[in-house]
Formats: C-alpha cells, structure tokens, sequence
C-alpha cells in the first residue's frame, strides 16, 4: 500500500495512525500541501478533489480519511477499529465525527487561506478562528465520554484515530487540553501506545523538508 499525505494534515494523521493500530506497512508518498502539490495534475488523478490522503492499494484508489479507516475495518478486521454492537458502533461513529466532520474541516488550510485572502483576517484572528471551534467541539466530547481509558474501552479505536490529530492541532495553536480531563486521560494514554508515537507529524520524513 501506498499512503499519499502530508505530515501535518489531519486526515493523513487519522490514516497513518488506522494503518498503524492494524500493524499494516503501507510507502509514504508525501504531497506538499504548502507548495501546492495536491493540485497538481499527477495527484489529481489519484483524487480528483485535490485533498489528502490518497491510499493506494494494487489498482484501488482510496480516498476521505473517515471511508478509508472504516474500509481498512472491513478489510483487516483485527484489531478492529470499531465495536460489534450496532448502537456501539454508532456511538463510537458519532463522537469520532466530531472532530473529523465539525471542527477539523473548517479550520482546514484552504479554508483559512480563503478566510485570509477575501476576509483579510489576521493571524492573531486565524489563531481564535481554530481556538473557538475546538472548544466548541471538546465541551461537547467531555460531557459525552465515559470514564474508560479510551472511548470504546479498553482499546483505541475509531474515535483516538479522530482524537489525536485534533489535539496536536490544538497544541499547536496553544491550547491547553488538560481543561478537557476526559480528553487529556485519552490523550496520556495514546502517547503511550507504540502505533500513535510513530504516527506523530515530526516522525513523519516530510516533516523536516
């Protein structure tokens, strides 16, 4: 498998770290997203939209972060990434679409270039932009999680593969996530697990171009 993506982006973050838990070998293809490099014509023809990631596997072209983890769920069952039970599944579903559906898009870097370019917003303004969301969506997660090390249970799953790169997105705008206890307790234990630390963007060989 081939796994095209850029070390920052949240969604090739959500990818490297499902591929990880399922202990999967996969080549990184990095796709600079400050240079432009997702909309050149090469990778668009792996994904039209011009996003990352892209995962390659043989003639299968996959793309969309969330349709990717829950493929890779149905192709590579064990671990699996979500429960049996439906409404389990559902549940798990719902908190893991927080962040990868309501917060992350719109802090995306096109959308605050867009925001920069025809708003002339700041970059202290851009910082609150990303600051108001995430604590919009984090209350909501920490009166929804359970007292388990992790939302699932004892295992990381769907939603610490949405999670995390939502932390390191809020760490990196300096937020401070121990005012989420629920969240912070997750956070702790997923920089514990070998499959999360390796996942991290300065582990990334594109970190460092």
């Amino acid at each position: 498998m081939e796994l095209h993506g850029y070390f920052r982006s949240s969604a090739s973050y959500r990818v490297r770290l499902g591929l990880n838990l399922k202990g999967l070998r996969y080549d990184y293809r990095p796709v600079n997203l400050l240079k432009g490099e997702q909309r050149g014509d090469d990778y668009r023809q792996l994904n039209p939209q011009g996003l990352v990631p892209a995962l390659v596997d043989g003639d299968s072209v996959l793309t969309q972060s969330l349709a990717i983890l829950e493929w890779l769920d149905e192709v590579h069952p064990e671990p699996a990434l979500l429960p049996a039970d439906p409404v389990e599944r559902a549940r798990i579903r719902a908190l893991a679409y927080n962040p990868a559906c309501d917060i992350q898009p719109i802090q995306n870097l096109r959308v605050l270039r867009y925001l920069q370019s025809e708003y002339g917003i700041s970059d202290e303004q851009k910082k609150g932009w990303i600051q108001h969301w995430i604590h919009e969506g984090f209350g909501a997660l920490e009166r929804q999680l359970d007292p388990k090390p992790f939302a699932a249970g004892e295992q990381p799953g769907l939603f610490e593969c949405c999670l995390v790169p939502q932390i390191y997105s809020a760490e990196r705008f300096g937020m401070d996530i121990a005012e989420y206890p629920a969240i912070h307790r997750i956070s702790q234990a997923c920089a514990e697990i070998p499959a999360f630390v390796e996942a991290r963007p300065e582990k990334q060989p594109d970190s460092t171009l």
